[in-house]
Order: structure tokens, then C-alpha cells, then sequence
């Protein structure tokens, strides 16, 4: 990969490395030696430091004193807890959303459940993926934007990048079978509905089911795989 400049290294270090994480490149308690990350991303220890530092603050590695640092391991009980709480925190922002939302909220919404219904064959099958999360995370990112409280968005987001190793495993799961987008499809244009009749308890139990959904997808992939 090209050397980006020296002041944007310490974000392309943390980028790419946050990256491998999430896909998988370094798996779940792998210890992160700075001569292969050096070699990897051709960077210098410096950047590298920062973005480990970030990524520790993420929850995504752990710093082991004296001795470095490591991918962080995976639970059930994490993954649980996790998406529980992703769960309860949307629900929340869900209800204000429809409390506080006007006809332009109502209008995005609309306009990103129709281009994420639109993801059609590109090159190649990361790219599907790459394609339909991005979609999948401005759609749901345009419902919530509706309540009005940029501080529980910031917690919603730090909730979100400490799932996206768990959401990646759910993502493959999905994204290539044609059956499981279909079912996505119908739940989306259901949560739609609700929200756009301003049907609070029905559209925030079905954000909630529709979030829960991938737990024993993933529970099942971390298994399959001797991730636990």
C-alpha cells in the first residue's frame, strides 16, 4: 500500500490496522509484533503506537505491560452485552427520532432505504459487502438522526465500532446469501412503516428484534470457527 504523508499517517495506520481487526486478518488474541506491522503497512513505530493506542481505547486490543499488544478476545458474553445495550440505546433515539423527526428526517429516511434496497452485482463480492454495509449503516444512521442529542449519537457510535468485529461475522453471513438480504429487505421496509405512521412501540420493537436478530448467527460463527 502507498505511504500516505507523515501527518496522515497516524489515521492511515489506525485505519487499516482497525480494518484487518474487524476482517479478521489478526485474529481475536494474536499478539500485535510491531516489526510485522511495520513491514505490513510500511509505516514507522510512531504512527503505529498512536493508532494501537486508539484502538485500545476501543476496546478492540488490549496493551500487555512490558510485552506489547494484543488483539482482544471475543465472548459470548461480550457479544451479548453488547448488542443488548446497541439495542436498548436505539430504542431510545428511535422514539425521540419520532417524537422530534420532520418531513426532511422522514425524507432521508425514505432516500436511504431506497439506495440500500438498490445494491446490485459490482466487482466482486467484498465490494457487495463494502456496498451494502455502508448503505446499511447511512440508512439506520439516517433514522436515529432524527432525535435531536448529539450526545447519545456519540455513544451510539462508540457502542457501534466496539460491535463491528461481531457485526463483520454477521455481515458474511448475510451479504451472500440472497435469502438473508431478501429477509433484511422485508424487515427495513417494515421498521419504515412504523416509523413513517409514527408508531412508536411497534417500530421500536422491531428495531430491537431486527438488532438481536444476528446474535446466534454470530454466537454460531464464533463457534464454527474456535473464535471463543
Amino acid at each position: 500500500m502507498d505511504t500516505p504523508p507523515r501527518q496522515n499517517q497516524g489515521i492511515s495506520a489506525y485505519t487499516w490496522l482497525k480494518k484487518d481487526i474487524i476482517r479478521g486478518v489478526f485474529p481475536p488474541g494474536e499478539k500485535l509484533l510491531m516489526s510485522h506491522l511495520k513491514e505490513r503497512y510500511d509505516l514507522g513505530v510512531g504512527p503505529l503506537r498512536e493508532a494501537l493506542s486508539q484502538l485500545v481505547a476501543e476496546r478492540m486490543v488490549v496493551a500487555i505491560s512490558q510485552r506489547g499488544y494484543r488483539v482482544a478476545t471475543m465472548s459470548l458474553a461480550e457479544l451479548n452485552d453488547l448488542y443488548d445495550a446497541r439495542s436498548q440505546l436505539e430504542g431510545l433515539l428511535l422514539r425521540l427520532a419520532i417524537e422530534r423527526g420532520d418531513d426532511d428526517w422522514e425524507a432521508e429516511i425514505l432516500a436511504h432505504a431506497h439506495t440500500l434496497s438498490k445494491v446490485v452485482e459490482v466487482n466482486g463480492p467484498d465490494e457487495v459487502l463494502d456496498i451494502w454495509d455502508a448503505r446499511h449503516k447511512a440508512f439506520h444512521q439516517a433514522i436515529v438522526a432524527g432525535c435531536g442529542s448529539e450526545h447519545l449519537l456519540r455513544i451510539r457510535a462508540s457502542l457501534f465500532d466496539q460491535a463491528e468485529r461481531y457485526r463483520h461475522l454477521w455481515l458474511r453471513e448475510t451479504v451472500f446469501s440472497e435469502a438473508a438480504l431478501a429477509t433484511k429487505r422485508e424487515e427495513h421496509a417494515a421498521l419504515v412503516e412504523a416509523i413513517l405512521d409514527r408508531d412508536s412501540p411497534r417500530a421500536c420493537a422491531m428495531m430491537r428484534e431486527h438488532l438481536m436478530t444476528p446474535v446466534p448467527i454470530i454466537a454460531g460463527v464464533l463457534e464454527r470457527r474456535g473464535l471463543l
